[in-house]
């Protein structure tokens, strides 16, 4: 290995992005015929970076270094016929291990590289080839990309739990349209308590009594329920999915020409509140059960919204009926004509 000369303070402008670290602790993996005294010297004469390299003699101390430590980056010896680089790390990869590995041998990079990669490894470095600045910045470069790779599976493994818990919540606002409907229902009959009712009535008033309400049985009931019936035309059907669609899409204030028009049309239908609710529902249940591992929270957030409109133009629209009912229109004398204070009734006795 080539060493070069310790760069004066303003040649190294530390970097937001992609900037070596001020400190390394190196686990080398190597054999008896080459120890690691000439690397520490080399680390040692570049100031670029404070490498602390530590040394494990063979295959079985490596290994048991790794098991008690924690260590920035992993240097294996690749030596022919003694320590097989390559087969250690495909080792370490296969039980886990995700710290960075590098290869350091004697064979050019060019006959060794892809099957260090195939291994698992993330850089090969040749002797002879590798200056100690290069092969600083080839530890900071593969630390980089294992703190990426962390970064992101925590993020992945965060959006899958957000995903899920906003699928849950989405089902439980579901149970609780289902439990008013139900409710709305027994209104109408007179009949007792539905007991989807009574369940989230109870769940809500004693939350600080012990239950068994966990989150894993809550999600057994929810997948257990059964689907909301709707007994509405299937072109009434359709028409409010894709009212509601188009609602999830362009929000509040941009359909209520289409809001008015369905209002008036449940009006002159005669639909209750309760048989709307039961559309609604039917409706976003199976929009909820397409979006798949989609966020769910917008589209109920939206789906809300829009039931509430709509109920706000079906209680207006009844409301304009029973007006006309209770004070019906009447006609008007033309103009240039006075009612007579006679009827004909009195014309007629006389």
């Amino acid at each position: 290995m080539t060493h070069t000369a310790t760069p004066s303070p303003t040649a190294y402008a530390p970097k937001i992005w992609g900037q070596m670290p001020a400190r390394i602790k190196v686990l080398y993996v190597t054999t008896l015929h080459r120890t690691g005294g000439w690397l520490a010297e080399a680390f040692a004469a570049d100031s670029a970076t404070q490498v602390a390299l530590e040394e494990a003699i063979g295959v079985t101390a490596g290994l048991a270094r790794l098991r008690d430590e924690v260590f920035d980056a992993v240097l294996v010896s690749h030596e022919a016929n003694v320590l097989d680089g390559m087969e250690f790390v495909e080792g370490l990869r296969g039980g886990g291990h995700d710290e960075p590995m590098i290869v350091l041998g004697t064979v050019p990079a060019a006959d060794l590289l892809a099957s260090a990669f195939e291994a698992g490894v993330d850089a090969y470095c040749c002797v002879a080839e590798t200056t100690t600045r290069s092969l600083l910045w080839t530890f900071a470069r593969a630390i980089e990309r294992s703190q990426l790779m962390r970064e992101n599976r925590r993020l992945v493994q965060n959006e899958r739990q957000r995903l899920a818990q906003e699928h849950q919540e989405a089902e439980r606002l579901l149970t609780e349209q289902r439990a008013l409907i139900a409710e709305l229902e027994r209104l109408c009959d007179g009949g007792p308590a539905s007991p989807v009712a009574d369940s989230i009535c109870l769940r809500s008033v004693g939350d600080d009594q012990p239950d068994d309400s966990s989150p894993a049985s809550l999600v057994s009931t929810l997948a257990a329920a059964e689907p909301t019936k709707c007994d509405l035309p299937e072109r009434l059907v359709s028409h409010y999915r894709e009212l509601l669609r188009a609602h999830v899409v362009m929000g509040v204030g941009n359909l209520a020409r289409e809001m008015t028009a369905l209002a008036g049309l449940l009006v002159e239908a005669g639909i209750s509140a309760q048989q709307t609710m039961q559309l609604h529902v039917h409706v976003l249940e199976d929009l909820i059960g397409s979006l798949g591992n989609r966020s769910a929270r917008h589209v109920m957030n939206r789906a809300d919204l829009l039931v509430v409109e709509v109920m706000a133009h079906l209680a207006d629209g009844y409301r304009r009926r029973y007006d006309e009912r209770r004070h019906p229109a009447r006609q008007l004398p033309l103009p240039g004509f006075v009612a007579s204070p006679f009827d004909a009734s009195t014309v007629r006795a006389a």
